[in-house]
């Protein structure tokens, strides 16, 4: 494993499990120090000692709570320059628009949109003061497609992320901060597994359309994280990072 985050600061979000536990192991490999921030004190405390980093406690949609999570990570170790905004929801009641009732879609948009933009928003100033950082966003290659298997909320959500980080990246491209969306196809993490094990038939209409004819692992979304907190993408932003098995690119895949 290379070193091409030696001595960087990182937070994650959403650390305690899939993308993100992936992400924080893989960011630590090539020599990050890592913030592991999760609303569930169990799994982020595993993640950060897994990782050797620090474990933050920290519900996204909460204003006072995300500024105190970045603050903490600049106390503890003097910088910041790497955010993954990675944490959010997929609920079973957020389905077709025609049955997804309002305080569902309303909980989907606070969880995967707005912890984002707060995310975004206290994580700028750290960047600013010195002059370079990146930010990735998880936004999903369901906000580039449709489908008919709908989570509207989900979806909705996933499109915010996707022009919010283009606007950023847009905005403070001459200060040296970076903001790229990431959009992982289907990956397999408890919340995939989830919907395999609630409805079957839906997940299996999923899996036909992926060229690869699988499913994503945690790890190769990792990979794509580092590649995007690291200075190997140092002329990208406002991206839309697509790694999604050729989903988006498939207009009839192979037998």
């Amino acid at each position: 494993m290379s070193n091409r985050l030696d001595g960087r600061v990182a937070v994650i979000t959403g650390a305690g499990s899939g993308i993100g536990l992936a992400s924080a192991r893989r960011l630590a490999a090539e020599g990050a120090r890592v913030v592991c921030a999760d609303v569930d004190p169990a799994s982020g405390e595993k993640a950060a000692a897994e990782v050797g980093g620090l474990f933050v406690q920290a519900d996204v949609t909460d204003e006072r709570a995300v500024e105190a999570m970045f603050a903490t990570a600049v106390a503890t170790y003097g910088r910041l320059d790497i955010a993954f905004n990675n944490a959010g929801i997929s609920p079973p009641e957020d389905d077709s628009i025609l049955v997804t009732g309002l305080d569902a879609w309303k909980r989907v948009q606070e969880v995967n949109l707005t912890s984002v933009y707060l995310c975004c928003k206290y994580a700028i100033p750290h960047m600013r003061r010195q002059g370079k950082g990146s930010i990735i966003n998880t936004a999903s290659f369901v906000a580039t497609m449709g489908a008919a298997t709908s989570q509207i909320s989900y979806t909705a959500s996933k499109g915010g992320v996707l022009a919010m980080s283009r606007e950023l990246g847009v905005q403070f491209a001459r200060e040296g901060i970076r903001v790229n969306a990431l959009c992982p196809g289907p990956v397999n993490t408890p919340l995939l597994q989830e919907l395999f094990a609630k409805d079957p038939e839906r997940a299996a209409r999923r899996l036909v359309h992926i060229p690869m004819g699988r499913f994503a692992e945690p790890e190769e979304i990792a990979a794509a994280v580092a590649f995007l907190a690291s200075d190997d993408s140092s002329f990208m932003t406002a991206s839309t990072f697509l790694v999604d098995g050729g989903i988006a690119g498939a207009y009839v895949t192979p037998l």
